[in-house]
């Protein structure tokens, strides 16, 4: 059967390729301009026509659809049973930051080397095609699904999870599922997400506007103004990337996603502060990214060294922006597992106050841990080792917020195989072709098993 099932989805390569350039066209980040509850598209009319897209090649693949009134959440379902297997994934994608660093237009995907690029191939519209196409792949080969698969596609995962939130208060539990919006082999562990903002007077000498997402690591920060000459010489001192363009200096980082903070990001925010205030400014907000920060972004002279099986915490200075009548910063950090939210929240508080900042608290996910001994871990894990032939891998931990999360006996499975470079969330995002076509695989194994699992 396997083999069966494996020449089916090699005929549908084609077909998967121009499913996801048909997603990958629509720029579905959230647009607050076009943002409106009374005309049904909360996120902005982008993502709305994506989910519209979406469910649209679902119907077309044999799926019955249905799209939540007012605008937050579409599912498709196909099979019978009693018992649901969800797969829970977003059509939504953060902003594509300066278009100078992409190769191509984010939004026109382009195939090279065997990779298709743009913004969303790798999150995480390439991935839940992929998982589509393998149920897809599964009826053709004659597989009877005894348990009934709902895709479910959320529309805000990259800001709020206002839309899962709302599918949860209306909607069917499945009884277990996944979301492909990590690497294989699985994420059985994911920290805390809190998002937070940090405000603190204005300024009439320093104006700032710096950074986009919250849960991205900052690649560029500017700043323009009389200090423009000092703030080069001691950017130059102290070694930072920049550059210097009609009175405008802009320094660069590395962009990442904010799990990754600390590992593959460079925070462009945090190296001006500290430019700035090698240079003598002293507004607090800009001298406590300096100080408490830095260029740490585990945060350890706020929280010491905090880490366990999900591994270390993580602090993202996402946004800053000062004006004369205010000033605040976007910050993203991602707790581990073990560490309680009242020690964070007295760890914080205690050091934003000295400086007379106020924090406010945006959004907080909780953590989620599930056993490795648990039936769905090792039903994924067996689906993944027989199609990978990787039986070296461990279930993994992560800083990521999958929607994994939102619902019970749901992990991150995929799509991303181990040794791959994760690209989300920065420029020149792509998926690899024939690891897409391999992930299908896996993702129809695991179906295929899981419908044999008691729930």
């Amino acid at each position: 059967m396997k083999a069966k099932i494996a020449l089916n989805i090699d005929g549908m390569r084609d077909d998967y390729i121009e499913a996801v350039k048909r997603l990958v066209t629509i720029p579905s980040v959230y647009d607050e301009a076009t943002s409106s509850e009374q005309d049904r598209v909360p996120f902005g009319q982008p993502i709305d026509d994506c989910l519209t897209q979406t469910l649209a090649l679902c119907q077309e693949m044999g799926f019955s659809v249905y799209k939540d009134p007012d605008g937050y959440y579409g599912y498709a379902d196909i099979g019978q049973g009693e018992q649901m297997i969800g797969v829970l994934g977003h059509l939504d994608v953060v902003p594509v930051g300066d278009l100078s660093t992409w190769d191509s237009l984010p939004f026109e995907p382009e195939i090279r080397d065997g990779r298709l690029y743009g913004r969303g191939t790798q999150d995480d519209k390439g991935p839940t095609l992929a998982a589509l196409f393998a149920v897809k792949a599964l009826l053709q080969s004659g597989v009877v699904l005894t348990k009934r698969i709902r895709f479910i596609f959320g529309t805000d995962e990259e800001t709020l999870w206002r839309c899962i939130e709302r599918y949860l208060e209306k909607e069917e539990i499945p009884q277990c599922g996944f979301t492909p919006d990590a690497s294989f082999p699985l994420i059985h562990a994911e920290k805390m997400l809190i998002q937070s903002w940090l405000h603190g007077d204005g300024d009439s000498s320093l104006f700032l506007e710096c950074g986009g997402a919250l849960n991205a690591v900052p690649e560029l920060a500017r700043y323009q103004g009389p200090l423009g000459d000092s703030l080069v010489s001691a950017l130059d001192e102290l070694g930072f990337d920049f550059s210097c363009e009609d009175d405008e200096v802009t320094v660069f980082g590395k962009a990442a996603h904010s799990a990754s903070a600390d590992t593959k990001g460079v925070n462009a925010i945090a190296r001006l502060c500290i430019a700035l205030k090698k240079i003598g400014v002293t507004h607090p907000l800009v001298v406590f990214i300096a100080d408490q920060i830095g260029q740490d972004a585990n945060a350890t002279n706020i929280f010491g060294d905090i880490e366990d099986v999900s591994g270390r915490l993580t602090f993202n200075v996402a946004q800053l922006d000062i004006s004369k009548e205010h000033s605040k910063s976007g910050i993203d950090i991602r707790v581990p597992v073990t560490f309680s939210k009242e020690d964070f929240d007295n760890d914080i508080l205690a050091v934003v106050e000295q400086y007379g900042l106020h924090y406010e608290e945006f959004d907080v996910l909780p953590s989620l841990y599930m056993p490795k001994d648990s039936p769905i871990i090792q039903t994924l894990m067996r689906a993944y080792q027989e199609i990978s032939g990787d039986v070296d891998s461990e279930p993994m931990t992560s800083g990521g917020a999958t929607y994994a999360r939102a619902m019970p006996n749901c992990v991150a499975f995929g799509a991303i195989f181990p040794g791959r470079d994760k690209v989300e969330h920065m420029p020149n995002e792509y998926l690899i072709i024939d690891d897409m076509l391999k992930a299908m695989n896996v993702y129809a194994n695991a179906i295929h098993q899981l419908q044999g699992v008691e729930l």
